[in-house]
């Protein structure tokens, strides 16, 4: 499930809690050899190759495959052309899922029960995500519900599945940022300013497939706890 608001209303305060995630994670991830950091001054982006093995990636296919379901939106303006992937709820204690998402979580330095279940997404040839934001807009009528299981997203990670022929490409389109479908390359992003209020520029879209199908899971972390 995913939010998005295509004019955010008002100008949501700062957050020392969720600026404080800013510089917890990116002092973790700056330190870690294996990771990169994106060069730009709009966000925080970062990217590690190969976080995922062939097999991994394969076993996490599998399951996409076998329980996809069309992928869904939480808005007060439903746009039933703007995410036409399928979905899925990885099944967050299962054997072959449990290490993956808790070996995202100890990258970040985020404790486990801060992220939503794993979610796996299929895009055959021609789906898409138009552009959007992970952040949740405080404005919504959905806002109530999710504040009490969680509060706002902080961090996203997303992992590349597959490799893809053409097209698929993650792009963020105001931070200038555009990054093609690898095989067990993790991307992940703080989508708040480094004052804990919403970031603007993580505004990003899953492009069009041209050629294959891309495989993806993705992971959000909230400012207090989903597991209860």
């Amino acid at each position: 499930m995913s939010f998005f608001q295509r004019k955010p209303k008002g100008h949501p305060a700062a957050s020392p809690l969720r600026a404080r995630f800013g510089v917890t994670v990116a002092e973790r991830l700056d330190a870690n050899p294996a990771v990169t950091r994106v060069a730009t001054d709009t966000a925080q982006i970062y990217y590690q190759p190969d976080f995922l093995t062939a097999d991994q990636c394969g076993a996490l296919m599998a399951m996409i495959d076998a329980n996809r379901r069309p992928s869904t939106l939480l808005s007060d303006r439903p746009d039933y052309g703007f995410r036409t992937s399928e979905s899925c709820d990885m099944a967050r204690w299962s054997p072959d899922v449990q290490p993956i998402d808790e070996s995202i979580a100890a990258l970040l330095g985020i404790a486990p029960e801060q992220g939503e279940t794993m979610q796996g997404q299929r895009y055959a040839p021609g789906q898409q995500f138009r552009a959007h934001h992970d952040y949740f807009h405080e404005s919504e009528s959905y806002w109530e519900k999710v504040r009490v299981h969680g509060g706002q997203r902080t961090w996203t990670a997303m992992i590349y599945l597959n490799d893809v022929p053409e097209g698929g490409a993650t792009w963020f389109p105001q931070a200038g940022i555009r990054v093609a479908p690898r095989q067990g390359l993790l991307l992940a992003w703080n989508n708040m300013k480094l004052d804990g209020s919403p970031n603007e520029m993580t505004l990003h879209e899953g492009m069009p497939v041209v050629e294959g199908t891309k495989y993806v899971i993705t992971k959000w972390f909230r400012e207090g706890n989903w597991v209860s």
